[in-house]
């Protein structure tokens, strides 16, 4: 499968740029309202206290600024962050590397949390609640526990599915806080502090324009501002106008409702060898040669959130504005009758 434009996943390229172009205050972050202004009082609260911010748990669809988050809290609580993600802690070892280096007040940010081993999270409940490190050492008939006391420190928490995390984990974030896709004014104050950061000017139409084919995705929105402003600056141009931010999305197949090539092969599938559905996730992951995951963390969320596509008990189904998207004739669902009704 070739490599999507528009995905909000964290592609190996956007490390660097995106290390310039990101907040580092909340008052340089850029949508997300509630969550914010929640998150600042539960800061200034803290420092008032003296003590450590409780436990953070952000989720939502990829891409809207999670990890962003992250190192805000730790900037403004003023300490250091250390980052892991839940699959790269395979054994108790990993984990007891990780939170020995952790200084008082710290902020652990575990990325991807919903994949740590559940073996890995049971030894993760005393640390978060008592600050402490219970560990099994030796082989059989010789092992021993031993306890190591942690400096107090704040676990900052990302997951896609927060369904996926056990009730104990869960319970144990003391902060819940539920990203939201951005609105298109959101994404065009992005793509505008982006142009600034990034020296290439951008008009206001063409930012507004950029920012409805974003997919309420601040990542997305800042991957294409980069490709546009290549081929701004290879045709020589100054500043991406709307000609010019038309004619690349054109070349890179993002149409003007932000869907791409895999979301017009994920609803063709579901309206051409399922007749609109519904259909299983594995049956439509096998026609399209995707993984159930990324369609679910990936591609759905967006399809889903402006209604091209819809989840029943029996399975996927599409709308009548996925059939106006490919300008596929609608037939009121399968047979003629709509399922949903």
């Amino acid at each position: 499968m070739k490599e999507r434009i528009i995905t909000s996943e964290e592609l190996e390229d956007d490390g660097v740029v995106d290390n310039t172009i990101r907040p580092e205050v909340l008052d340089e972050y850029i949508g997300q309202s509630e969550v914010k202004e929640n998150i600042r009082v539960f800061i200034e609260a803290s420092k008032i206290r003296g003590e450590v911010l409780d436990h953070v748990l952000l989720y939502g669809p990829p891409g809207l600024g999670k990890t962003t988050l992250a190192y805000i809290i730790a900037r403004e609580l003023g300490v250091n962050i250390k980052t892991a993600s839940g699959p790269s802690i395979e054994k108790s070892g990993d984990l007891a590397a990780i939170l020995s280096t952790l200084e008082p007040g710290d902020v652990l940010f575990i990325d991807e949390i919903h994949r740590m081993p559940r073996f890995i999270e049971e030894i993760l409940y005393p640390a978060m609640e008592d600050f402490t490190l219970d560990i099994i050492i030796g082989g059989e008939g010789s092992s021993r526990s031993i306890k190591i006391d942690l400096p107090p420190f704040t676990l900052v928490g990302a997951t896609t599915r927060a369904g996926d995390l056990s009730a104990p984990l869960r319970d144990r974030f003391g902060i819940v806080s539920k990203l939201k896709f951005y609105t298109t004014e959101e994404l065009t104050e992005i793509i505008k502090r982006t142009s600034r950061v990034l020296e290439m000017p951008i008009n206001e139409d063409a930012a507004i324009e950029l920012a409805k084919r974003s997919r309420g995705t601040p990542r997305i929105a800042n991957r294409l501002f980069k490709r546009v402003r290549d081929f701004a600056l290879v045709d020589k141009k100054e500043s991406i106008d709307l000609d010019v931010m038309n004619k690349a999305l054109e070349r890179l197949k993002v149409g003007k409702s932000g869907l791409d090539e895999t979301d017009h092969q994920l609803l063709k599938a579901i309206i051409e060898r399922f007749n609109g559905g519904p259909v299983g996730i594995d049956a439509l992951a096998s026609s399209i040669g995707e993984e159930t995951s990324t369609i679910e963390d990936v591609i759905e969320p967006y399809l889903l959130q402006e209604g091209y596509l819809k989840r029943t008990s029996r399975g996927r189904m599409v709308t009548e504005k996925a059939y106006k998207e490919l300008n596929i004739n609608y037939q009121g669902g399968l047979f003629g009758i709509d399922l949903d009704v």
